[in-house]
């Protein structure tokens, strides 16, 4: 159930990346601008470009982990991992190595950041609610023995029916979820009605998919579906006071994320707080409180036959989790055959 927010709507502006008054006036970038507004968040598994940019979390999933652990930069990592699995022949030993493995990057890059880690389970899962339990809690176990508490994880969990009802349990568990692979307002909704933590709605994958419908080689700003999308869900969110954050997620152009300043966070590629930093002037807020309270949006029940219903009448949405799913057990099966093929 919903519950009051606080004035701001975003997370508390102590410790949270935000800079004072006294630093505004001697901004110099879009990327320092855009702090004021919403929390910046890393979504990478390289290190270095995490210290280098100074977020407040990071977010991970297999595909950048599958990146990062190529990089001979990160194979301390790896050969960590593996060490930690123990003996090769038990029969869960690849999996045990994929959980040292992804526990390693996130305490790596715990250890630059001041706030937290997203941590994603098994894409394979995804439709599986007491398997993706159990593997979340197998990483807060990880991450427990290794000293780190659980209100500096959050789980990366699908938004699959299955997935939301996991989180859902997390939740009251004091475990943290970060629902990703958010494409459709039915899983918007249902998030928010399960209490999760934070959501992670996809743009660019969303304008994509648009983008070819319309067999057109762009969409002007004003009209981006991506960016419609997250706004949308932001509104909803601020209006019927409901505490589930939304983070902007999976961006293709600068111009998604500054158009979405102001939504609680936005996790941003290495490449484009790059191209922030480096452009000159201010961006200013373009969601607000205030405005969401005053929207049109209207409340929108939700049970699992609406649930199902509604997110299958979205043709994009349908098709883009099912993809999302199957690229992420790819990547993970490539991380598994990268483990396998490691020297005894």
């Amino acid at each position: 159930m919903p519950t009051s927010t606080a004035s701001t709507g975003r997370p508390s502006a102590t410790g949270n990346g935000r800079i004072d008054a006294g630093t505004v006036n001697r901004m110099t970038n879009q990327l320092e601008s855009l702090r004021q507004h919403s929390v910046i968040v890393a979504d990478t598994g390289d290190i270095d470009a995490i210290a280098r940019f100074r977020p407040q979390d990071a977010t991970t999933n297999p595909s950048l982990i599958l990146k990062a652990a190529q990089d001979p930069r990160y194979q301390r990592i790896l050969q960590a991992a593996v060490a930690a699995a123990g003996a090769r022949p038990a029969a869960d030993w690849s999996s045990n190595v994929l959980e040292h493995l992804f526990v390693g990057f996130g305490r790596e890059i715990l250890a630059l950041v001041p706030g937290r880690v997203s941590t994603e389970v098994d894409a394979q899962l995804s439709f599986d609610t007491a398997a993706t339990e159990a593997k979340a809690r197998r990483f807060i176990e990880r991450y427990d023995a290794a000293g780190i508490g659980r209100d500096r994880i959050l789980i990366k969990i699908a938004s699959t029916w299955e997935g939301i009802r996991a989180a859902e349990r997390l939740e009251r568990d004091g475990i943290h979820c970060n629902l990703t692979l958010l494409f459709s307002f039915a899983q918007a909704v249902a998030c928010a009605d399960a209490g999760v933590t934070l959501i992670s709605p996809f743009v660019c994958r969303i304008y994509d998919w648009y983008r070819k419908s319309r067999g057109v080689d762009d969409i002007p700003a004003d009209e981006d579906p991506g960016v419609a999308s997250v706004t949308r869900i932001y509104e909803y969110y601020k209006k019927f006071g409901y505490r589930t954050q939304v983070m902007g997620a999976s961006f293709r152009k600068t111009t998604q994320i500054t158009d979405l300043a102001g939504c609680d966070l936005l996790t941003i590629s290495p490449d484009l707080l790059q191209k922030l930093a480096a452009t000159p002037g201010s961006v200013a807020a373009r969601l607000t409180v205030e405005a969401a309270r005053t929207s049109s949006v209207e409340r929108m029940p939700l049970d699992e036959a609406a649930f199902r219903w509604q997110h299958n009448e979205d043709a994009m949405a349908t098709e883009k989790l099912a993809e999302g799913i199957r690229a992420f057990d790819a990547d993970t099966r490539r991380l598994a055959a990268l483990i396998a093929d490691l020297p005894a």
